[in-house]
């Protein structure tokens, strides 16, 4: 017991006469943080953001491939990376976009949130694939429903989604669910994956909300190094041997000839060729990596919620949406699942204390999730991550503007007329 006591009283010493040392460091990644989300909140407070719906033609003949360039422009518009004053000072972050499918009393929009700024650029690059789309700005549709669901009127399902692999690995895309030729490119030939939710949006009622939301932020490799993960994991399943420093040329030559033969054919022998060993699936993973790191490349989440008044709520509609995002999972490259995290379901616990506010956690776990999308904040917001890496060709199998054969009227809003100017002979008073 002395022995203890002499212990503590020394601890105690030293903080008393060296806190100012140790206090900064135990310190510093909590004020950094709280620094960090300070001048982020400040700098989000002045950027004006607006809502785009974007009603598509009644006929959309344009191969998905049309969808991915959209993106690929895109992520032109909006990749401005902050410098050191920029990001600690100012608190920029990058942009994202927020592309939202949604499901209202039995009709789908297609809306796409962006900052005021980027609206010409936005749209100038939609209407180089789509000329016949129609876009304008509409009122935020997350505010026409109470702000404080759940509550005795209305109840919520959703959840956020992550990958089941690493992110290097790609979902499955339209390439896999048809290929595309110019003969494919009628749209009843089409398998189009956005089939299933836009026909169980068709058949909500009335009181009962659908919301799909995919946010994607432009990034490079240097913001997430996502290129050299996919080659570190390309040479792993080819059991590619790692590459050799050279050797000084008067090394090489002296190897040669004390072992008596020539260097080329020493480096011959060594030479094992993994990639001729591998699979038929082994390849088509390969294939799908570097087919992958070789777009542009976006920072993701997605999350739905499934939203209605009590009366009307029906709890199995929340398979349309997961029905819908199962469609991109392969057993060989990668998968989506719901986040257990930010799930609105909670499992009974061993420990019986926390089953006594089962209610309670749940009521948070939804308020939460709806304060997110309604916000358009990542999925464990002030903190970063919850994000995932995808490629245009990923984003585009997605978020596409599907043809009539799809979705039928009167489930989705659409372009009825084409317009057109004025003929020039028409009298002006």
């Amino acid at each position: 017991m002395e022995q203890l006591s002499i212990i503590f009283k020394t601890c105690l010493e030293v903080i008393k006469n060296w806190w100012w040392v140790v206090l900064p460091i135990i310190l510093w990644r909590p004020i950094l943080f709280l620094w960090l989300w300070w001048r982020r909140e400040r700098w989000w407070s002045r950027q004006k953001m607006i809502l785009l719906e974007i009603k598509i033609p009644k006929e959309v003949l344009k191969p998905l491939k049309a969808m991915e360039q959209v993106f690929s422009g895109l992520w032109g518009n909006l990749y401005d990376p902050a410098d050191w004053w920029e990001k600690w000072i100012d608190g920029q972050q990058l942009f994202s976009y927020s592309l939202e499918i949604v499901g209202l009393a039995g009709e789908a929009h297609f809306f796409i949130r962006i900052p005021g700024k980027s609206r010409n650029a936005v749209e100038s690059t939609i209407y180089s694939q789509y000329p016949d789309a129609e876009i304008s700005v509409v009122d935020d549709y997350t505010k026409n429903v109470p702000r404080d669901i759940p509550n005795k009127n209305w109840d919520m399902w959703g959840t956020d989604y992550q990958l089941l692999k690493e992110d290097v690995y790609p979902l499955k895309t339209y390439a896999q669910f048809f290929e595309e030729s110019p003969q494919v490119a009628k749209e009843e030939k089409r398998i189009d994956p956005l089939a299933t939710l836009l026909e169980g949006m068709g058949k909500l009622g009335p009181g009962e909300q659908l919301w799909v939301q995919i946010s994607a932020g432009p990034i490079t490799n240097e913001e997430n190094n996502f290129v050299n993960r996919g080659k570190k994991t390309v040479n792993e399943l080819i059991k590619r041997p790692k590459k050799e420093e050279p050797r000084p040329i008067l090394e090489e030559a002296a190897k040669g000839i004390i072992l008596g033969k020539p260097i080329e054919e020493e480096k011959r022998e060594e030479m094992l060729w993994p990639e001729m060993m591998l699979t038929p699936g082994e390849r088509e993973i390969i294939v799908g990596i570097e087919n992958k790191i070789g777009q542009y490349f976006f920072e993701v989440y997605y999350r739905f919620i499934y939203l209605a008044k009590r009366d009307v709520y029906f709890g199995a509609a929340k398979s349309i949406p997961f029905g819908f995002f199962s469609q991109f999972n392969t057993t060989n490259l990668n998968a989506n699942k719901p986040w257990s995290k930010t799930i609105t379901k909670i499992h009974k616990s061993w420990f019986l204390p926390l089953n006594l506010i089962h209610s309670r956690r749940l009521y948070v776990k939804k308020r939460r999730l709806f304060r997110n999308y309604t916000k358009r904040l990542s999925p464990i917001y002030p903190k970063d991550g919850g994000t995932f890496v995808l490629g245009t060709e990923e984003l585009a199998t997605l978020f596409h503007f599907p043809g009539r054969m799809v979705a039928p009227a009167p489930s989705l809003s659409r372009v009825e007329a084409k317009k057109g100017e004025a003929p020039p002979e028409l009298p002006i008073e």
